[in-house]
C-alpha cells in the first residue's frame, strides 16, 4: 500500500495540502431530497411513519410497542454484561462525570453593578430534554453514549432521550449498559433520519426534545441540518482524524497511533507530520506490519491509501504551521518537549501530550470529551461539553435614576432608526414623575 508523502519545502505543499484536506461529506442533492422526504412524513404521520421507514431500512417489525426502551431494559442489560464491562463502563462513566464537573464548576452565573447603578449579569440554566442519537452499522459505540450523556445529567438536563437502530432487530447490550449508568431515562429503537426526526418534531411515543447530540451516516448528518432551528443540534460530525507530531519516538506506536483512526471507517483521515525523513520511513513500514493482523485491516488500508498522509518538516516550528491549517480533531504531541511546541499550536479539538497518551484513551476513559470537531470546523468549534446543554439569559436591572443617566441615547438611537414605539418605551419614563 503506497501513503501519500508531503514535504514542507516542496513548491506544490499548498496545493498537495489542500487537496489532501478536501473531504466533502457526501450530503447532495439527492441525499437532501430523500432525507427531506423522511421528515416530511414523520412530522405528519407520526409513530406510523416512524415505525413504517424503521421496519424498511433495518429490518425488522418496528411497531410503537416494540420501539420502547425504558430504565429496566437499560438495567438487565447492566447486569446482562460482564463483570469487567461494569468495571470499564463505570471507571468511564467516573471520570468522564469528575471532568465535566469541573466545567459546570466554571460555568456558573454572575453579575455586577455598574457606574450608572444597574445589575447586568448572565443566567446559565440547563435544557429540559435532550435527543442523543447513538449509531448502529458498522459499529456500536458504548463509549459516545457515555461521552454525550454524561455532560447532560452534569448539566442538570431533565431529561435525556435516546434513538438507536436495531438492525434485524439486534440490541447491543454494551450500549443499553452505558445508557443506564449513563442516566438515560428512555429509549427507541429506531435511528436514521426518521429517528432524528422523530426527536426534532416528536411523536406520539417520542417526546420531542429541545437539542439533539450525537453523531451518525450521512444522512442523519443531513436530517440534523435540515432539523436546526426547530431545535438546537450539537454538530455535524464528519469522518474521524488524527495527526501525530513526532521528533522521534517508537515507529510501531506511532503507526499503531496513525491506524487508531483509519479503523473507523474508509473516510477517515491519519497524518504523521516528523522532524525525521527517516522516521517516516520506519512508521510506513511498521503501518503494514499492523495491517497483518488487524482484524479492520481492510478498512484502515482503504482509509490511508485514500486520505493518510506522512509529512515531512524541518522543524517543529514548520510541524504547528501544518497542524494549524488541518485543525485536526485529535492530536498527538509525540515529542521530547511538547511543552514548548503546545504554546505554538492554536487548532485542535483534542491535544494529546508526550509518548504515554495515546489517542484512544481520550476516547474511552480519560474523561475529556470524545465528541470533537472535525473537517477542519477545530478553527470555530469546541468539543462538547456541559455548555452545549446550557443556554444562557442576561440579567438587566435597573432604577429610575440608572435610566435617567442612559436612556436619553437609547431613545435617540431608536428614533435614528425609525422604531418610534421603542423610543416612546424609555421617554414615558424618563418624563414620568413618580416614585416607581
Amino acid at each position: 500500500m503506497k501513503i501519500r508523502r508531503l514535504a514542507y519545502n516542496d513548491s506544490d505543499f499548498d496545493v498537495s495540502l489542500r487537496a489532501l484536506l478536501a473531504r466533502e461529506a457526501d450530503t447532495g442533492e439527492e441525499i437532501q431530497g430523500v432525507v427531506a422526504d423522511i421528515l416530511r412524513q414523520v412530522r405528519s404521520e407520526g409513530d406510523a411513519a416512524l415505525c413504517r421507514l424503521t421496519t424498511e431500512f433495518d429490518h425488522w417489525p418496528c411497531t410503537a410497542e416494540t420501539m420502547v426502551i425504558d430504565r429496566a431494559r437499560m438495567e438487565q442489560a447492566w447486569h446482562s454484561v460482564s463483570a469487567a464491562d461494569r468495571q470499564a463502563l463505570t471507571l468511564a462513566a467516573e471520570r468522564i462525570r469528575s471532568y465535566h464537573q469541573q466545567q459546570c464548576e466554571r460555568e456558573q452565573g454572575w453579575s455586577y453593578t455598574d457606574s450608572v447603578g444597574m445589575t447586568l449579569g448572565q443566567r446559565i440554566t440547563p435544557l429540559d430534554r435532550v435527543g442523543l442519537y447513538v449509531p448502529g452499522g458498522k459499529a456500536a459505540y458504548p463509549s459516545s453514549v457515555l461521552m454525550n450523556a454524561v455532560p447532560a445529567t452534569v448539566a442538570g438536563v431533565n431529561e435525556i432521550v435516546m434513538v438507536v437502530p436495531t438492525p434485524h432487530g439486534v440490541v447491543n447490550e454494551l450500549v443499553l449498559a452505558a445508557a443506564f449508568i449513563g442516566g438515560v431515562q428512555r429509549g427507541f429503537a429506531v435511528g436514521g433520519a426518521q429517528g432524528v426526526a422523530a426527536l426534532a418534531y416528536g411523536t406520539e411515543s417520542v417526546p420531542a426534545v429541545d437539542k439533539i447530540v450525537g453523531p451518525g451516516n450521512k444522512f442523519v448528518a443531513a436530517a440534523k441540518r435540515q432539523v436546526f432551528g426547530t431545535c438546537g443540534i450539537d454538530m455535524i460530525a464528519g469522518p474521524s482524524e488524527i495527526v501525530v507530531v513526532a521528533d522521534g519516538g517508537d515507529p510501531v506506536w506511532l503507526a499503531a497511533d496513525f491506524l487508531s483512526q483509519a479503523e473507523h471507517d474508509e473516510a477517515a483521515q491519519s497524518i504523521l507530520i516528523a522532524t525525521d525523513a527517516a522516521l517516516l520511513d520506519q512508521v510506513a513500514v511498521a503501518i503494514e506490519r499492523h495491517l497483518e493482523t488487524l482484524p479492520r485491516a481492510e478498512i484502515a488500508r482503504k482509509s490511508c491509501a485514500e486520505h493518510g498522509a506522512l509529512i515531512a518538516v524541518e522543524s517543529l516550528a514548520q510541524a504547528a504551521e501544518v497542524v494549524n491549517i488541518i485543525a485536526p480533531e485529535h492530536l498527538e504531541l509525540a515529542v521530547e518537549d511538547p511543552d514548548r511546541l503546545l504554546p505554538r499550536i492554536r487548532h485542535a479539538g483534542a491535544i494529546f501530550i508526550g509518548h504515554f497518551v495515546p489517542e484512544a484513551v481520550g476516547d474511552y476513559v480519560a474523561g475529556p470529551n470524545h465528541v470533537l470537531p472535525t473537517n477542519r470546523t477545530a478553527r470555530f468549534s469546541s468539543p462538547l461539553g456541559v455548555y452545549d446543554f446550557q443556554k444562557r439569559s442576561s440579567i438587566i436591572r435597573g432604577s429610575r435614576a440608572a435610566l435617567q443617566q442612559i436612556g436619553g441615547d437609547a431613545a435617540h438611537l431608536a428614533h435614528q432608526e425609525g422604531l418610534q414605539a421603542h423610543a416612546r418605551t424609555i421617554e414615558l419614563r424618563l418624563e414620568d414623575k413618580g416614585t416607581q
